[in-house]
């Protein structure tokens, strides 16, 4: 009885040993806060072993982001989208469209009608290729954002570059 707990950790221990890469997901890549928005950059993957640079924007209270489909410029100068994208030297490819875990709405802005998020925090995935090989590789992800609330709007962050480290293909192999 008194090996009992030993047998535990043990057992405990050889398991997170035999587990593959060790790499636990999602994987935090990158953490930034800038003009009342806090952005966190991770790695995912779902049930069937697919890739997602994942990022999730957190406005202030009171304050709402825009839709990631609103055009680069906003409208008429009002507003930015929310965007996680590639670096065009980026060494992960991009498989398919970047997509939210909420839907925009649109909102009355003065004379305009845009398209934003409702408050709270907004995740965005966007599905990658990973380059082949062992070990792990340094690369930069692209975030742009705008937050407003009814009265007030913050400067936007357009293009900002993070530097992410992560594993290559097979690191995330079982």
């Amino acid at each position: 009885m008194a090996n009992q707990p030993l047998f535990l950790l043990f057992f405990v221990l050889t398991a997170c040993a035999s587990s593959g890469s060790g790499l636990v997901l999602p994987h935090r890549l990158a953490a930034f806060s800038q003009n009342g928005v806090s952005v966190e950059i991770a790695l995912q993957q779902d049930a069937s072993q697919k890739t997602f640079l994942a990022a999730t924007f957190t406005a202030e209270s009171g304050y709402h982001l825009y839709s990631k489909d609103l055009p680069r410029e906003g409208i008429y100068g009002e507003g930015r989208p929310t965007l996680l994208e590639l670096v065009p030297q980026s060494q992960m490819r991009s498989i398919g469209e970047l997509t939210a875990n909420k839907n925009a709405e649109v909102a009355s802005m003065g004379t305009d009608a845009l398209m934003v998020y409702p408050e709270g925090p907004v995740t965005l995935q966007l599905q990658v290729s990973l380059p082949a090989g062992t070990g792990w590789f340094d690369d930069q992800v692209s975030v742009t954002y705008m937050s407003c609330s009814r009265t007030t709007c913050r400067p936007p962050v357009v293009g900002k570059i993070l530097r992410v480290h992560l594993p290559r293909m097979e690191v995330l192999q079982p």
